[in-house]
Order: structure tokens, then C-alpha cells, then sequence
């Protein structure tokens, strides 16, 4: 009843491995995504068997591989033909399996470091395109995971139709604050348009929390104060009345970042992170 994609990231510092997955199915990111950093990601669907992705997370820290997992997931389970599992492995070998009683159209893909597959599709069709559309892709996991998901969903998708989507990230320290690995967990439980939501509530993740690699400060001088405690006080903080950075100006400034939890793009220096200006100028 899905489609999805897990995957893996060498080029990101740490590495990320990740899941993305459309459907209609209700709340599908809180059954089919599963990922722990350093260790790999498993996709868990068709008839589900959600034991799949914390048993397949535990023997892929032991170091069994892809394969080895996907084997002795389904190698057991009496339902495995009823069953479909994508796995990534801490190297990012990939392994797929797509149970001989899923519902038509039903199979997967595999590709360096990425496993595609789906259920009760429209066709072969929806994978290859995912395929295909992650290869191209340029930019971070998640840009080249969404891509996927989107070209899957523009090939046909689900011929059920649309309901869920989810997008699950992990790299050491990647959540808020470093303190955990955590780095995206993004859901869409019920929308028609599932996936064009997935991908707006992208572009809010991307503003909110930002990788370190992409923050670009600016230095606070004269001019720049200026416009700041304008707009601040626009909006009804007290930024004082001095001129420059001034204490007033900077407790003004830091009442607002953390009002609009843009709190991850800020500094104690005298700098404003470019997407914090931009955000004040629009709101």
C-alpha cells in the first residue's frame, strides 16, 4: 500500500541514512520509516510487519549486512510473502524484498547506497522513476530523497490514491540542539496532496533548522542596527532608543529569534544570520 525509498550518504559529514515513503495509509511515517546514525535504515510495508524495524536496526548493529538482514527478517516469518522491506546497512549496501503475494503492482529497485520499492502501484514505473530521479539529484539526503518520492508520485504512485508521507533523517548530533540523531522526522498523516506537503513542511524544516554549513552571518554595523530595530519595533519590541548594537537591540533581537524558533541560526556575536534578516523583512 506504499512506496519508499531508504537510502545512504557518504558525502554528508557525519553520514546520514534516511527513509521517505508516500502512501494511502494513515500516519504511514509512524509504521514504515526506521533509521539509527552509523548503523542503517529499513522501510517496512505491504502487509507490515513493524517488528521489522526495530529487530532489522538491532542486527544491523551487529553488523550483519543488508542481505543478511533482509534474510533473516522475512526468512522466518510464516506472512513473509505478504511482506515488503527495504534495508540500507551502515556501508549503504542496499537489499530489497517484495513478497510473492503483495498486491499488484508490486516489486523494488536497488542502486548505490539506495533501495526503491512499492505496492499496489501503478506500475514498474514508480520505482524506476525514484530511481532514476535519486541518481540525478543533487544536494543533501533529504533533497535527493524528496526528489524521489516526488517522481515516484508524478509516475502514478499508489493507485489507491494519496493520503500519507513521511521523511525520516538520522546522522550523530543531528537534531535540535546536537543531542540527539534525530536530524528530520517530517509527517504528513492526511492530506490529498500528501507528498506537495511533505515538501513544504521541507522547505519550513529547512528554515528552522538549518545545517551548520549553511548559515551565513552578517555583521551588524550602523545601517544594519538601524533596520533592525526598526522592523523590531514595528512589531512591538522594546529595541530601545540608542543607536548601533546595543544592549537593547540585541535582547529585542533575541526575544524575536526565539518567538519565531529561529533560535538554531543564532549568534552571540555581532551578526545576523542572513536568513533571520530575511525572515524579519517579510514578516
Amino acid at each position: 500500500m506504499t512506496f519508499s525509498i531508504v537510502a545512504y550518504d557518504p558525502s554528508s559529514d557525519p553520514p546520514e541514512w534516511g527513509v521517505a515513503v508516500a502512501s494511502k495509509f494513515l500516519s504511514v511515517g509512524a509504521a514504515v520509516p526506521w533509521a539509527s546514525a552509523g548503523v542503517g535504515a529499513v522501510a517496512t510495508q505491504a502487509l507490515a510487519n513493524l517488528a521489522y524495524g526495530p529487530d532489522g536496526l538491532r542486527m544491523l548493529a551487529s553488523g550483519r549486512s543488508a542481505t543478511e538482514v533482509v534474510n533473516a527478517l522475512t526468512g522466518p516469518d510464516e506472512l513473509r510473502e505478504q511482506r515488503q522491506v527495504g534495508v540500507v546497512d551502515a556501508a549503504g549496501e542496499p537489499a530489497t524484498f517484495t513478497g510473492s503475494e503483495c498486491l499488484d503492482w508490486a516489486g523494488g529497485i536497488t542502486g548505490k547506497h539506495f533501495a526503491c520499492q512499492g505496492n499496489i502501484l501503478t506500475g514498474p514505473e514508480v520505482v524506476d522513476e525514484m530511481a532514476s530521479a535519486f541518481e540525478a539529484a543533487k544536494g543533501e539526503l533529504g533533497v535527493r530523497l524528496l526528489a524521489a518520492l516526488k517522481a515516484g508520485d508524478d509516475a502514478g504512485g499508489d493507485r489507491r490514491g494519496r493520503q500519507g508521507a513521511a521523511l525520516y533523517i538520522v546522522r550523530e548530533g543531528g537534531g535540535y540542539g546536537g543531542g540527539i540523531d534525530k536530524a528530520v522526522d517530517l509527517r504528513v498523516d492526511d492530506h490529498e496532496a500528501a507528498t506537495d506537503e511533505l515538501l513544504r513542511l521541507w522547505d519550513l524544516h529547512r528554515l528552522y533548522f538549518p545545517r551548520p554549513e549553511e548559515l551565513d552571518f552578517i555583521v551588524i554595523d550602523d545601517v544594519v542596527a538601524t533596520e533592525l530595530r526598526g522592523h523590531l519595533m514595528e512589531l512591538g519590541y522594546d529595541a530601545g532608543e540608542g543607536a548601533g548594537y546595543d544592549s537593547s537591540l540585541k535582547d529585542a533581537l533575541w526575544a524575536y529569534v526565539g518567538t519565531e524558533n529561529l533560535e538554531e541560526r543564532w549568534t552571540d556575536e555581532a551578526k545576523i544570520e542572513r536568513g533571520i534578516l530575511e525572515y524579519l523583512r517579510k514578516h
